[in-house]
């Protein structure tokens, strides 16, 4: 994706408007998206960085890997799952659905 990682501001009525008037169920499915895009891009770098994975505990036969910290440092350069949340939302990029308000019998 090309976002921007970079701080954004942005307008919450603009978001709001997005989840029918509604400031609050905007940030939780944002928040929800976002928690999903962390999970799995964590669950990506575990799985890339399990293949260098030592059972080795003894410091003296540890040794860097160039190509581990690399993996690692391009992860770290990736947009932060909130910002990329946010800009999916207001693209409309993903569904969501509310829970229905209960209704007393």
């Amino acid at each position: 994706m090309a976002t921007n990682p970079s701080i954004i501001t942005r307008n919450v009525a603009e978001l709001a408007d997005i989840a029918g008037g509604n400031t609050y169920e905007a940030v939780a499915i944002i928040s929800k998206r976002a928690r999903q895009i962390a999970l799995k891009s964590k669950e990506e770098l575990n799985n890339k960085l399990s293949d260098f994975a030592s059972s080795v505990d003894n410091l003296e036969e540890i040794f860097e890997n160039r190509e581990q910290i690399e993996i690692s440092k391009f992860y770290e350069r990736l947009p932060k799952p909130t910002s990329l949340a946010i800009d999916e939302f207001i693209e409309n990029k993903f569904t969501y659905t509310l829970p229905s308000d209960e209704k007393e019998d």
